[in-house]
């Protein structure tokens, strides 16, 4: 296994796959592709807070995710720290908090955000960049 994820990773992974832009620089960025968002650091929401204090969480990272199926893999496996809230029900897309990054591996935060990136990219430059990187398109 590698080693453990960081904020850095994601930023990094982010601004390294083809075609990105950052909609909004600073300390909550938001990632794009084509002008579609595909990671992006939120402000903190009404939806997703502590359930113990009520307070609203800070930290709260978005990304997209290739279908239903792939959100509930990541939502309902008790052992991840990923989590939805009704504001995103329908919604394909999975957040993390980055106080709990470290609590997946660097490998698993890559593909997360280059799976992000391949949701939203067009098919024409996902088809380019899966072929570039020898992976399978299926």
């Amino acid at each position: 296994m590698s080693k453990r994820a960081t904020v850095d990773d994601i930023h990094a992974t982010a601004l390294g796959m083809p075609h990105v832009t950052v909609a909004k620089p600073g300390p909550r960025p938001v990632y794009q592709v084509g002008s579609k968002s595909f990671v992006f650091f939120r402000t903190p929401r009404p939806d997703a807070f502590d359930p113990a204090t009520g307070e609203r969480y800070d930290d709260v990272i978005v990304f997209w995710v290739g279908s239903e199926g792939d959100k509930l893999a990541l939502v309902q496996d008790e052992t991840t720290p990923f989590f939805t809230t009704p504001h995103f029900d329908g919604h394909p897309s999975v957040l993390l908090r980055a106080s709990r990054v470290g609590e997946v591996s660097r490998d698993e935060i890559v593909e997360l955000v280059q799976d992000a990136w391949l949701a939203q990219a067009s098919a024409r430059r996902g088809q380019t960049w899966l072929r570039e990187h020898d992976l399978d398109s299926s």
